[in-house]
């Protein structure tokens, strides 16, 4: 693979050396993307957020968010957690990677060059683990964020699920009321709803199905074309 050229623009750099050192010592995980996706001088229009790192915070204790970010100035080569191998499975073939990879192959993108993470970075084996904390975790992790979506002038934010997007919606200033676009999967009469909500600076918000659970290659399920109608608005 080749070597990442560039430095991170200093606004993500600065933001990545505020996080809290009570932070950094939590396991968990910052980007799900190598620096060649923060660093391209060809300024990326999307940026996908998780909700937080799943797994089991126990048996991967040593796996700590400052060891992530050690990890992420260190590694040099262009990869994508969506491509690696998950669980001793084949590279990006476990859970929902095939699904994160068939998204960004309709829209014409790579998982290398698409930045990615999630809303918060500490782990938890599930979603509602993090409700106690939740106002400090966002707190503490939105900065980074907030300079990703600045410096490399982001247009769209995908969110897996509807907490990663409600959060990121509250941070944005975007209402339940500025939905303006929207697809309901027909995939197994579940019938989930996806919409885009536009903020009022611009920038369009795309809370999608999550792919840990929703089959995205399925035709009746696939959020594809509701991103790409946003990418086209953003423009």
């Amino acid at each position: 693979m080749e070597k990442v050229s560039g430095s991170l623009p200093s606004a993500i750099s600065e933001a990545l050396a505020g996080l809290p050192e009570w932070l950094l010592e939590r396991p968990g995980k910052v980007f799900y993307s190598g620096k060649s996706a923060f660093v391209n001088a060809k300024r990326s229009s999307l940026y996908i957020l998780g909700l937080n790192p799943g797994g089991s915070p126990v048996s991967e204790s040593e796996e700590t968010v400052g060891r992530s970010l050690t990890s992420f100035y260190e590694r040099e080569d262009d990869w994508s957690s969506y491509t690696e191998s998950w669980k001793s499975k084949p590279p990006g073939q476990y859970g929902m990677q095939p699904r994160v990879q068939h998204l960004l192959k309709a829209l014409g993108r790579s998982p290398t060059s698409t930045p990615s993470s999630n809303v918060v970075f500490v782990r938890t084996a599930r979603a509602k683990d993090l409700q106690e904390e939740k106002r400090a975790l966002l707190d503490a992790c939105w900065p980074v964020h907030e300079a990703v979506i600045t410096s490399l002038q982001v247009k769209v934010i995908i969110c897996f699920g509807a907490e990663a997007g409600a959060w990121v919606r509250q941070k944005l200033g975007a209402r339940k009321t500025d939905a303006f676009d929207s697809f309901r999967e027909t995939y197994d009469k579940r019938n989930w709803l996806s919409q885009s909500y536009r903020a009022p600076d611009g920038r369009i918000i795309v809370q999608v199905s999550h792919p840990s659970i929703a089959d995205w290659t399925a035709p009746h399920a696939d959020p594809s074309d509701l991103v790409r109608r946003a990418i086209e608005a953003a423009s």
